[in-house]
């Protein structure tokens, strides 16, 4: 990798994490200049980053003027939604019961780190575990192609859960609970109730979502 390229690729995990944790916020207009100044490098590999964003959707690139920060549409988080309950509930759905007990208990010791975090109120390790939390049940189905979906939009849940702030720090208690009902489902082998329990899960997170768009 050549020194362009190292400081290309740092200026987009830096514009793209920044984008995620909500720092530039959906409506920013970025500038290569600022950036580059805040980032230490030269504009050329931050207007490099910006391309890139943009292919990814996550800003919209006007020449002379910046890059202005993309939120998600109705339209999207629905289908985020919908997503995320295919991929989960089918990889569920294909593990064998011995691997749905196993999942249940792993997942069961992970509960109390949940916990401590929202005792800690730290925002950026909650969202992360419950990441990795709904990204077990895709693993458990044993599909490559399915992880790999999965792993392409868990980027679009990282931005909306983000987008919560203190709204979700305020829904966490609920959000474990209702975490710890989808494991006694794995634990019960209970394939129908646990989909049930998933649709309503991420129905209340996604409505939650959908309220933010209109405030």
């Amino acid at each position: 990798m050549s020194i362009s390229e190292s400081a290309s690729e740092r200026a987009y995990a830096a514009i793209r994490e920044a984008i995620l944790n909500g720092t530039h916020q959906p409506g920013t207009m970025l500038g290569e200049a600022g950036l580059a100044a805040d980032l230490g490098v030269s504009r050329t590999p931050v207007r490099a980053a910006l391309v890139r964003l943009q292919d990814e959707g996550w800003i919209t690139v006007f020449p002379k003027r910046g890059a202005l920060v993309r939120g998600l549409s109705e339209k999207t988080v629905r289908d985020l939604a919908e997503a995320r309950l295919i991929l989960e509930g089918a990889a569920v759905q294909r593990a064998t019961t011995e691997h749905r007990a196993a999942l249940a208990a792993r997942l069961e010791q992970g509960i109390d780190q949940q916990k401590q975090a929202l005792a800690d109120r730290d925002l950026d390790g909650f969202i992360e575990l419950t990441i990795a939390f709904h990204r077990s049940f895709v693993e458990a189905g044993d599909n490559l192609v399915m992880l790999e979906l999965n792993d392409r939009i868990a980027d679009r849940q990282r931005f909306l859960l983000y987008s919560y702030g203190e709204t979700l720090l305020a829904r966490c208690a609920d959000i474990i609970a209702e975490h710890e009902e989808l494991i006694a489902r794995l634990r019960a082998d209970d394939v129908p109730g646990f989909s049930d329990v998933l649709r309503s899960h991420v129905g209340d997170t996604y409505s939650s979502g959908l309220r933010q768009l209109h405030m």
